[in-house]
């Protein structure tokens, strides 16, 4: 799936009432009267790549109601906040709206989605949990997970063939005698893994696999937590994974991955799942050895588990100011049910839930993403948790340990000050 999700957002000068629905945008009125409009947007990606999807929720919802209008807008990705956050200011809201799993907390923390009851919407009681924990927040829930990406292991079978490794490798063990063999065999100014140094996602993957997190709650309020022994053990992983095959700019983030990998100078990538192919794509293979020669997998975990991986995805979410939140729930539900999930799943996406999940993993195409994505994480939900994540804490922790400025302790004890200091902060 390639695009990226942007990372969540306060909604800073909004100015946003959060006074109850009332006005007639959609046609109706206070006593009640079912409204005439209903207002989608959703990204490029659904107008573009599943248009009929659309449709057919469109018509599931005017077989139920006749005579109703729905409108439609869509937005790119980079646009789409600044658009919605004007309107929130006004009583033009849309009464649906598709938000980036990560972009939802900024808007819950102040109060810009209505509540919506999950049994409402089919196969919410099995709702992956990191797309669950996406739109839940203080308890309650204010969106639906409409579908996700993982993260997978991607390799160049050429180069692991070269040392005699001929299969993908199934615990971690096996993954780092591997590199060992890569790293030794092509030098120095090869990278056996290129891992980013700053790229969070991964490295709280390997917290997280050791039992840590990066906050905890208790009593209603959050801590940091990356200076537990959990984490702490994590982040050591992380550090050896950098510092042995890792001979790549250390102060790099993971925007340019996929093409770093097509030039040719690495042989492994730990990226979310489009990555190897876009990077083995004309255009980024450099060298011509990629193209059919990269292959996933399911990354393996120090723990012995398979790693657990951050899922990044799309919600769906009603604004507080819409006059037609029943009717928007009642789309969404169109949209993101049973049918939709599987429309979506052949478009090559990972559905909202475990049921179709187990579906895919029976399938030698989707069986790799399906399996990664069983095991998955979230972050915090905490009404700070957006100025964490522009301040980048995480990131320069982690820079931080890559480079050898600090050790693993310090940083982790330096981050743990820093997001303690506005986590709490809504």
């Amino acid at each position: 799936m390639k695009r990226k999700l942007i990372a969540a957002i306060g909604i800073a000068g909004m100015m946003v009432s959060i006074a109850a629905c009332g006005g007639d945008k959609d046609g109706g009125d206070a006593k009640g009267s079912e409204p005439k409009e209903l207002t989608v947007w959703l990204t490029v990606d659904a107008q573009n790549n599943w248009p009929a999807l659309v449709k057919a929720a469109d018509a599931a919802v005017l077989k139920k109601h006749p005579g109703l209008k729905i409108n439609h807008e869509y937005y790119g990705w980079p646009d789409k906040n600044a658009k919605l956050d004007a309107v929130l200011a006004t009583d033009k809201a849309p009464d649906v709206v598709e938000m980036g799993n990560t972009e939802m907390l900024g808007y819950m923390v102040k109060g810009a989605f209505a509540p919506l009851d999950a049994a409402m919407f089919d196969n919410s009681s099995a709702w992956l949990d990191g797309l669950k924990a996406s739109v839940t927040y203080d308890g309650k829930i204010y969106g639906v997970p409409y579908y996700a990406g993982g993260r997978v292991a991607n390799w160049r079978k050429d180069v692991f063939a070269s040392v005699g490794v001929k299969s993908a490798p199934k615990t971690y063990a096996e993954l780092t005698a591997a590199l060992d063999k890569v790293q030794k065999k092509e030098g120095d100014k090869f990278s056996a893994w290129y891992q980013p140094t700053r790229d969070w996602y991964a490295a709280m993957s390997f917290v997280y696999d050791a039992g840590g997190s990066i906050a905890v709650e208790s009593g209603g309020k959050w801590k940091a937590n990356l200076s537990s022994p959990e984490s702490l053990k994590g982040l050591g992983e992380f550090k050896t994974v950098v510092d042995t095959y890792m001979h790549g700019d250390k102060t790099k983030d993971e925007s340019d991955r996929y093409i770093v990998y097509g030039q040719g100078k690495s042989g492994m990538i730990f990226a979310p799942a489009w990555e190897g192919a876009t990077a083995a794509a004309k255009e980024n293979d450099k060298t011509g050895k990629l193209a059919g020669n990269v292959e996933n997998f399911v990354m393996p975990g120090p723990s012995g588990k398979n790693l657990p991986v951050f899922l990044g995805g799309s919600d769906l979410a009603v604004p507080v100011k819409s006059d037609a939140q029943a009717l928007a729930a009642e789309w969404i539900n169109a949209f993101t049910g049973p049918s939709g999930q599987k429309g979506l799943m052949a478009k090559g996406n990972l559905p909202n839930n475990k049921t179709d999940l187990a579906t895919l993993k029976n399938d030698p195409a989707t069986a790799v993403p399906a399996t990664a994505a069983e095991s998955n994480w979230f972050v915090p939900m905490a009404p700070g948790w957006g100025q964490v994540e522009k301040a980048q804490v995480l990131q320069n922790m982690l820079q931080s340990i890559g480079t050898g400025k600090k050790s693993v302790e310090d940083a982790a004890k330096e981050a743990d000050a820093a997001i303690d200091k506005v986590i709490n902060n809504s």
